[in-house]
């Protein structure tokens, strides 16, 4: 004779405490379960519109400069401490968790208050251009700066230890790259790109576009990679190893994008423009995920991406220094393990049926000021008008005389090594 024992592991239904949700065990056949996709279709649209709902990107406005704010900095090791700079020569520490100044500087005369305890500057170099554009080294003593030439400075030497020119009148911008630290970038008048390494004495090559480039922002994860900001209202990412054309080129802004900065992962990157708005994009698209504005915020000058992937800051010309959302729907503060859980299915849900027609417009919609909707709508119509002609001059040539050039390509004049 069998005999067959039923046995149930107590864990797997018993609650632990009075307090703890119900545990209902589950089939996971889907043919008990036929309904299973129109019901997570159903979830994933109410959680599409709740996410629209709930997107309150800005968090602070930080008051306190008397003329609009040209340079932001982030420190090296506090997530909580801002630096910034404005045009009319004074440089303010911020604490970011009590929302105040901890310190301010004059570039002339340098008295930093920090705890109540003032500082007098380490050294100071005179030089003997103006200076443009300066970025410290990620681990050594070493910095650069940008003038009629690019110089690298040792910090306790009054010269430079080493000077790049390569015919260009100015230079604007000057970045390190965090990862290949001997490699840095700068952006030139004659609407150039250089590259240089501090461990040669001439610099690597150049790319030549067809508008100036105001700033450059290396990946942080990806060490060939680089972000740059155009005149022409665009974003261009580079492979430093191919520079013949850009690997994405990112349309959104309806005026020149002033500066650019990655996220710590790399995933993503936040540009400020003359048409006073923000924008976040996804490194390998070539549209924007957000759009950040106020009715207050003119000409957006200088942004920063916070060291802990959470929080955007942007400096504009009304002297004010505004903090916001990296996700304009995330919950701030901490979350409970089932609120944790309910994010993480809703965002998989979402993901799942991204490309829905009703989910995919609710997630994409943004609303945007009168005039730039309708400045983005003309560019787009200038931008068909152009498509159209191109095509009907190929079509009305002689076959081969005309050729088909990629957008990539179209905005790239030459690379000089």
């Amino acid at each position: 004779m069998k005999v067959k024992v039923l046995s149930r592991n107590p864990d797997d239904y018993v609650r632990e405490t009075q307090y703890d949700i119900q545990r209902v065990p589950r089939n996971y056949d889907p043919s008990l379960h036929p309904f299973e996709v129109p019901r997570e279709y159903a979830r994933a649209l109410n959680a599409t519109k709740l996410e629209r709902v709930f997107a309150k990107p800005f968090l602070a406005s930080l008051d306190g400069h008397r003329d609009g704010v040209h340079c932001l900095a982030k420190h090296r090791t506090s997530l909580s401490t801002l630096l910034s700079g404005s045009c009319d020569g004074q440089v303010k520490v911020w604490n970011l968790t009590e929302r105040f100044v901890r310190g301010n500087s004059c570039s002339f005369l340098w008295n930093l208050l920090l705890h109540g305890k003032e500082e007098e500057p380490l050294n100071t170099i005179l030089g003997k251009t103006v200076f443009t554009g300066l970025d410290h080294h990620q681990k050594e003593g070493v910095f650069a700066t940008c003038g009629q030439q690019v110089d690298i400075w040792d910090e306790q030497r009054s010269s430079p230890i080493r000077s790049f020119t390569w015919g260009v009148d100015s230079f604007s911008s000057v970045r390190f790259n965090p990862v290949e630290t001997e490699l840095l970038a700068s952006c030139g008048s004659d609407r150039s790109v250089v590259l240089y390494d501090m461990r040669e004495s001439t610099p690597l090559r150049k790319v030549i576009m067809k508008m100036r480039t105001n700033t450059v922002c290396w990946n942080p994860m990806e060490a060939y990679y680089f972000t740059s900001a155009n005149e022409d209202y665009n974003l261009y990412t580079y492979d430093m190893r191919h520079l013949d054309k850009p690997v994405m080129v990112h349309m959104d802004h309806v005026s020149a994008v002033l500066d650019v900065d990655y996220s710590p992962t790399g995933r993503e990157f936040v540009s400020a423009s003359f048409d006073k708005t923000i924008r976040i994009f996804p490194k390998n698209a070539g549209h924007s995920r957000e759009v950040y504005h106020t009715k207050r915020m003119q000409h957006v000058i200088c942004v920063k991406w916070s060291s802990d992937n959470k929080y955007v800051l942007s400096g504009s010309d009304e002297m004010n220094i505004r903090l916001w959302k990296a996700n304009a729907a995330e919950k701030l503060g901490v979350l409970s393990p089932r609120e944790r859980q309910a994010t993480n299915y809703n965002q998989k849900l979402k993901e799942k049926f991204q490309y829905h027609p009703q989910i995919r417009r609710i997630a994409r919609h943004r609303h945007l000021p009168k005039n730039i909707y309708h400045q983005a709508k003309e560019l787009r119509v200038m931008k068909a008008a152009r498509h159209r002609k191109e095509s009907n001059v190929r079509k009305h040539s002689k076959p081969g005389t005309v050729p088909l050039v990629a957008e990539k390509e179209k905005h790239v004049v030459t690379v000089v090594k």
